[in-house]
């Protein structure tokens, strides 16, 4: 798949926003985001947390962890938002450490840098940065440093492939610690987001598009892996998940695929609150899976 022709080649202008800008496939986006906003209010009103903590000098190197209850060490969930690598803030994900910490994971909600201040590697960087941070400090926190699932949404599952494709081995880290991942409505080729508006921000190259494509670099970390996306997106941002399951398939992971039928780019994120949605159950049984 790797090789395939490029779909996006023959797209006019407005198809290519349309299938590569998820704000313009689904203009109403900002209702699903008020859909979550109580139970976002109400984990940041309730829960137990260690806001802002730095894990970089850069002012978006931050991230909140929100720690279970009962004996330690906990399991624990990284995610990573998403914002098409430019926009969001982990202020607005609190809501997806309530399923977690109910479970008895420790949650980890995690800011990076942000373009255009910031290069997309840059980006990349910062989030693996991040991961590094709470491998070597959780434990101060309750979590085990050895027993660390990611999850992301949109940038966000990108940045979780950036996650699996580093060399943790160089630095000085047994990549075992990762013992899950999944990715969400993930773009894993930069490419065609050059093509459409949100490369004002972006400013991608051809150079920084290679270094961040995940569908063609090695994954070195091996872990299960579970890959979702929405039915009702359109088809070429469908495409990116099965493209980069069969990128992972030809490395010998076998990853789970589900597409959620009557799911978009914005509703898909309300499942990460539901523990018998597809994600809410990958992402409590990876984060207690062990190596």
């Amino acid at each position: 798949m790797t090789n395939a022709p490029r779909l996006w080649e023959s797209l006019t202008p407005e198809e290519l926003e349309f299938q590569y800008n998820p704000q313009r496939a689904c203009p109403n986006f900002n209702d699903y985001r008020a859909l979550r906003e109580p139970a976002n209010e109400q984990a940041t009103a309730t829960l137990k947390a260690h806001r802002d903590i730095a894990y970089g000098d850069h002012k978006l190197r931050n991230l909140d962890i929100y720690p279970a209850e009962g004996g330690w060490p906990r399991p624990v969930h990284v995610y990573l938002h998403g914002g098409y690598w430019r926009a969001q803030d982990k202020a607005n994900y609190a809501f997806i450490a309530g399923m977690l910490v109910q479970h008895g994971i420790t949650a980890v909600i995690m800011n990076y840098e942000l373009c255009p201040d910031s290069s997309l590697d840059a980006v990349a960087d910062s989030a693996i940065c991040g991961l590094d941070w709470v491998h070597r400090n959780i434990a101060a926190y309750g979590g085990d440093p050895n027993a660390v699932c990611l999850s992301g949404h949109s940038a966000g599952a990108h940045l979780t492939a950036e996650i699996l494709a580093t060399d943790w081995a160089a630095r000085g880290i047994d990549p075992g610690f990762i013992v899950g991942a999944i990715a969400v409505s993930g773009i894993y080729d930069p490419a065609p987001a050059s093509l459409i508006s949100v490369n004002e921000q972006l400013q991608l190259t051809p150079e920084i598009i290679a270094r961040r494509n995940v569908e063609t670099r090695p994954t070195l970390v091996n872990c299960p892996v579970a890959l979702m996306v929405g039915g009702d997106e359109p088809w070429h941002w469908i495409d990116q998940t099965f493209r980069y399951s069969h990128h992972l398939h030809r490395q010998g992971n076998q990853p789970a695929v589900h597409v959620m039928p009557n799911y978009n780019h914005f509703n898909i994120l309300l499942p990460f609150m539901q523990p018998e949605s597809p994600i809410g159950a990958a992402m409590l049984r990876l984060s207690r899976a062990t190596r």
